[in-house]
């Protein structure tokens, strides 16, 4: 049973976290670039892609809201059973989780509805190309904020992850020590 608790976690985190890689798209144009090279085009390329975002179908939004309940869920139910392991590797993966989901909802979720719903981008209007005009100064830090919280949320999920095989690494130590059974010379043998 812990088996498929931890498969369930692993592969629930790694949903989301491919989710969040795929923001990489918008958050590498804003991230980690000086503002020498901090153009009105990458700003407008990531605010489009943002943008796009908010016009999901509803449907996809709950999927993936359901995919993030299980895995947090499913690291509550492992907490249940007391084991010091469960208390030390799934505590910390729920402190995580937690926070991803917190800095997700608190964070990106605002952000994304308060500006990018409405953002009249030229690129979507579906006419012919135009010039792109200057990004708008007041969704210069939302779109830098959006593209931290998602860096946030990544690292955090992929401490997830690294506690999750913390654990397995340590359960088949354990696993592997309970088969060490000494014979009648003292010598331990593996059973099988």
């Amino acid at each position: 049973m812990a088996g498929l608790r931890m498969s369930v976690v692993v592969s629930a985190t790694s949903f989301l976290l491919g989710l969040l890689f795929t923001h990489w798209i918008a958050d590498s144009l804003t991230l980690w670039k000086s503002p020498e090279t901090q153009t009105d085009q990458r700003l407008w390329a990531a605010a489009a892609y943002y943008t796009i975002l908010t016009r999901m179908p509803p449907p996809l939004a709950y999927a993936y809201a359901a995919v993030a309940l299980a895995g947090g869920a499913t690291i509550l139910w492992s907490l249940r059973d007391g084991r010091a392991g469960n208390l030390m590797f799934d505590g910390g993966s729920i402190f995580l989780y937690g926070t991803a989901i917190y800095v997700y909802i608190s964070s990106v979720l605002p952000s994304i509805s308060t500006y990018f719903t409405d953002l009249a981008h030229p690129a979507l209007s579906g006419g012919a190309p135009v010039a792109l005009p200057p990004f708008p100064q007041d969704l210069h830090r939302p779109t830098f904020e959006l593209a931290s919280s998602h860096l946030i949320c990544s690292v955090v999920l992929t401490g997830v992850l690294t506690l999750q095989a913390g654990r397995w690494w340590a359960e088949q130590a354990d696993t592997d020590d309970e088969d060490d059974v000494p014979d009648e010379a003292g010598e331990t043998k593996k059973t099988k």
